[in-house]
């Protein structure tokens, strides 16, 4: 398969640490999965989609070791993957471009030669053989519809001064988006997620539920009673 990278030679570069040793597979994750998130809101994507390619980018590296395959390779084969699974279908010439311009920016769009088309036919490749690795388990269940539920009710909850004064939601959701740097997608429910990021969000303003200290259970756990929203 093509690589696809930095300098055109593929994340072996972005992959390595000071002194040429290699990063922590943490760090590199970290920077390969911002790729996703950037280049997915420069495609149009939608918040769901962009989550997607991201679950689809760590559990691949969670059955295949990192030095394999090339991580920013993956990462454009996981977004044209998880656009087709959340039916927002992606050409592979717009992602191509979008990676280009994310490495080398100020770059003209690729000319429509070999190299333009081995890269073509490697996010292809990749895609199938990503597939084939998750068993085709590529639809997942992400935290965004449980926040949104999660939220509505607090703000009923919440007295209106206490939420018009700090932006909650707005912490809420940037805590979400940056949870998919990591696995932790892959390692908790949904539900699970949601709430932590909550729970993060108002201790990161001092904002207290009301009755907290007199309810029988903490707020929290009346959210993760396993509850499913259709």
């Amino acid at each position: 398969m093509e690589a696809f990278g930095p300098d055109s030679g593929g994340a072996g570069d972005k992959a390595r640490g000071a002194e040429g040793r290699p990063a922590p597979e943490a760090r590199v994750h970290f920077r390969v999965t911002r790729f996703i998130m950037e280049a997915g809101v420069k495609l149009g994507m939608q918040s769901i989609a962009v989550a997607t390619a991201c679950t689809i980018y760590h559990k691949f590296f969670c059955e295949i070791n990192l030095d394999a395959y090339d991580p920013y390779l993956v990462a454009m084969s996981a977004l044209y993957l998880a656009g087709k699974v959340e039916e927002q279908h992606l050409r592979t010439r717009d992602i191509i471009n979008v990676s280009n311009r994310y490495f080398h920016p100020g770059s003209e769009p690729l000319e429509l030669d070999s190299r333009f088309w081995a890269l073509r036919d490697s996010i292809v490749q990749c895609e199938l053989l990503m597939l084939r690795v998750l068993r085709f388990q590529v639809s997942f269940q992400h935290p965004h519809k449980y926040l949104l539920h999660y939220l509505v009710s607090l703000k009923n909850w919440l007295n209106r001064y206490s939420w018009q004064r700090t932006p909650i939601s707005v912490t809420a959701w940037a805590l979400l988006r940056d949870s998919y740097h990591g696995g932790l997608c892959l390692r908790f429910r949904a539900q699970h997620i949601a709430v932590a990021v909550l729970h993060l969000a108002l201790q990161a303003y001092g904002v207290e539920v009301p009755a907290e200290a007199e309810a029988e259970k903490p707020w929290w756990q009346i959210y993760t009673m396993d509850t499913e929203i259709p």
